[in-house]
């Protein structure tokens, strides 16, 4: 049986340009960065040669504004305490009400410590109520953060737009992009963004490491305690061999980031065209246009989604119902709560991710399984009806 991986925005296949970059600092290339003899020499090159990568895909002025971390979430989280850190008086905070986990559950956290959480909603397709965001900002912001890319829609915020009206308050801003880095346009050189973090697993790079961008003359004070990496701001050796699968990552999506997002964008349309228009009761969760490349989220209505889900996956189809960080749990989609939905059309939706490795053709392919496997869920429906009623079909 083929297997079908439509679950990129969870995390992205390691590419083979990238293992073979990696390589040789998992065996010859061991030392430890911070040492000064020959053999930490060369590993404290690669580091700087990765930071320029990254600098360079995101469009940052600077190398020296990335400093590599272990995650997303713990980007997320520097971000957000180094604000507070250098806003002490101000206790009013401001997120949306589709964030991922690492900051909603940071912001609830700090909502008991004493700070004003505001929560901003979002519209019908998914867009931050940008009025709504201008009457919670004041004087007494410290911090802004805000996804620039859903990871369950792919719908965008426009982050300048926002970034102008925050700075305008004097408060911070922090851009989660950890899914937009490496699949959309980026010019953090010249815009309103103060923190943005992203992670390697999400554009083809190993797990286990992330960035933080950290704009110049920005004041930022440690996350974690300790030794004096990353310049002073993050304590802990630095994972070499995965920063150098970053950095590869970094540079493979920038050798073809206009053709890829054109691909993408094409494939999705083909597929939505595909499962939308032969399939009854199936409709996009979210805005058709501006979002993402590789984001599709569908609605099957009257469909169990997990259900449909495992049932994909039997066929080998890998899909998803929305965050893997909080897969298995019994809530419905807060994302798609937020967006007005239902309990019971946000449990009816799945989220199709694609990227690199996954063809026009594939797409097809799982329109297909898809179409096939929801006429033998609407078997089963008719099946029971008629046994209810007493009546068999003929």
């Amino acid at each position: 049986m083929k297997s079908f991986y439509c679950d990129y925005n969870a995390t992205t296949p390691l590419a083979e340009e990238v293992f073979h970059a990696m390589e040789p600092y998992l065996k010859n290339h061991f030392g430890n960065p911070s040492s000064l003899h020959h053999l930490g020499r060369g590993p404290a090159k690669a580091l700087r040669e990765a930071r320029s990568q990254l600098a360079a895909l995101i469009g940052a002025s600077d190398e020296r504004e990335v400093i590599f971390t272990s995650c997303g979430s713990e980007s997320n989280n520097a971000a957000v305490f180094a604000a507070l850190a250098a806003a002490p008086n101000k206790k009013r905070i401001i997120t949306s009400a589709v964030e991922h986990s690492s900051i909603r559950k940071l912001f609830k956290h700090l909502g008991k410590q004493g700070y004003e959480v505001f929560e901003i909603g979002v519209s019908a397709q998914g867009f931050l109520l940008m009025d709504e965001l201008k009457r919670a900002l004041n004087a007494e912001t410290a911090v802004v953060s805000l996804m620039l890319g859903n990871n369950e829609t792919g719908v965008l915020f426009p982050v300048d737009e926002i970034g102008t009206a925050v700075k305008s308050a004097g408060a911070f801003f922090h851009v989660d992009a950890v899914q937009a880095v490496g699949k959309q346009k980026l010019c953090v050189k010249n815009s309103p963004i103060d923190f943005l973090s992203a992670s390697a697993h999400k554009l083809y790079g190993p797990k286990g490491v992330g960035a933080l961008y950290v704009k110049s003359g920005t004041p930022f004070q440690s996350y974690l305690i300790g030794g004096g990496q990353e310049r002073g701001r993050r304590a802990g050796t630095e994972n070499v061999a995965g920063i150098v699968g970053f950095g590869a990552a970094c540079r493979l999506a920038l050798s073809d980031l206009d053709d890829e997002i054109l691909r993408l964008r094409k494939l999705r349309q083909v597929f939505e065209t595909a499962v939308c228009g032969q399939n009854r009761g199936v409709t996009v969760n979210g805005d058709l246009n501006r979002r993402l490349p590789t984001s599709s989220n569908l609605r099957f209505a009257g469909i169990d989604g997990e259900a449909l889900m495992m049932a994909l996956d039997q066929k080998g189809v890998c899909a998803s119902s929305g965050s893997a960080c909080l897969s298995g749990s019994p809530e419905p989609s807060h994302v798609l709560k937020a967006m007005g939905l239902t309990d019971e059309e946000a449990n009816s939706s799945l989220r199709f991710s694609f990227g690199r490795f996954f063809s026009e053709q594939d797409a097809l392919d799982v329109a297909g399984i898809i179409r096939e496997t929801l006429e033998y869920f609407r078997s089963l429906e008719r099946g029971a009806a008629a046994g209810y009623s007493g009546k068999v079909e003929a």
